[in-house]
């Protein structure tokens, strides 16, 4: 069965399934699907769980012997698989569909894999999951949707917002979920009234932060890698989440392979970025950054999501200015 983040509640409501495929590269619905599931579980008696990083070499027999293995106090079990880049490989895809095959109600697999294309959508072992459980498939909120989604978080957290207050949000997260959840998250806790004036939230996101993370962005575009550091160092210490930043490189080095591989195909660049000052930042970065050496910064960038979504990476930091450096043109790969 395949469903939406909205239809996830109601499906839960029904009966957990054996099996639950979480796939899509917006952290914070990523996240609170993940946590949906889990909380369902606790409730019905998942008392133990255990975490798998199935990374490179991972060892897909520790898959199944995790569904073997039941601890004496634990009468149901969930097994999590964080697969950092959606591809289990002939060895993981044979046991993800030997799992399916074994799949019973007192075991709960839940992967987590960042979006999965149309081929591994067909793929046999996709397959397999769907027949014994849901893939849930999350999806960016694009840019006309995001106010909806702004007045629904705000409604959930007991506020509301003049249409000209949640447009100011809107175009001041531009589409990162995460910094649109911190700052109403800020607001509930300043604001006096229930109700979001235009004028109170332009108060809020001005004095929001002095470094922003689309600023580091542009500088690193730019090729400008001493700003670009500097606005990292200043985000740090402003208190922004390390997966707010994150999410932001990982979305530029995503859109400046797809705008490389149109500019390859003919189309122009002014249709391509609609916005005409950062057309010269993504010119700039892509004469510096060749396909192969974008490709590297992703796969980087995937794998400090996976340590810092495991836990495993108490410097998360450190990786944010290892990709921001090479961003910026100053390192090479």
């Amino acid at each position: 069965m395949r469903i939406n983040p909205r239809q996830l509640p109601q499906n839960l409501k029904q009966g957990l399934a054996p099996i639950y495929l979480v796939s899509g590269d917006e952290p914070l619905l990523v996240q609170e699907c993940c946590d949906s599931i889990r909380a369902a579980a606790r409730q019905q008696g998942f008392s133990e769980r255990e975490l798998l990083h199935a990374e490179a070499n991972f060892d897909w027999g520790q898959l199944l012997a995790s569904a073997g293995s039941m601890s004496l106090f634990a009468e149901r079990k969930v097994i999590e698989v964080r697969l950092p880049n959606g591809k289990p490989g002939d060895k993981g895809s044979k046991a993800l569909q030997e799992f399916a095959r074994l799949a019973s109600e007192d075991l709960l697999l839940l992967l987590v894999l960042p979006r999965l294309d149309r081929s591994q959508l067909n793929s046999k072992w996709v397959k397999a999951l769907d027949q014994r459980g849901v893939i849930l498939q999350v999806w960016p909120v694009d840019t006309q949707e995001m106010p909806r989604w702004i007045h629904q978080r705000l409604r959930a957290a007991g506020l509301d917002a003049e249409p000209e207050a949640i447009q100011i949000l809107a175009e001041r997260v531009e589409g990162n979920l995460l910094a649109a959840r911190q700052e109403i998250d800020k607001l509930k806790l300043l604001s006096d009234d229930n109700l979001i004036t235009a004028d109170t939230m332009r108060h809020a996101v001005a004095s929001s932060a002095r470094y922003d993370v689309f600023g580091l962005i542009d500088r690193a575009l730019a090729g400008d890698a001493e700003n670009a550091v500097r606005t990292l160092q200043g985000l740090r210490a402003e208190g922004v989440e390390a997966p707010v930043v994150l999410w932001a490189i990982a979305r530029e080095i995503r859109s400046l392979l797809e705008i490389g591989e149109k500019l390859d195909q003919g189309q122009p660049l002014s249709r391509l970025v609609r916005i005409q000052k950062r057309q010269p930042l993504v010119q700039s970065a892509l004469s510096r950054l060749h396909p192969r050496q974008l490709e590297a910064l992703l796969l980087r960038a995937r794998a400090v999501d996976g340590a810092i979504k495991g836990g495993r990476d108490q410097h998360p930091w450190a990786g944010l200015l290892e990709l921001t450096i090479n961003l910026s043109g100053r390192r090479s790969l």
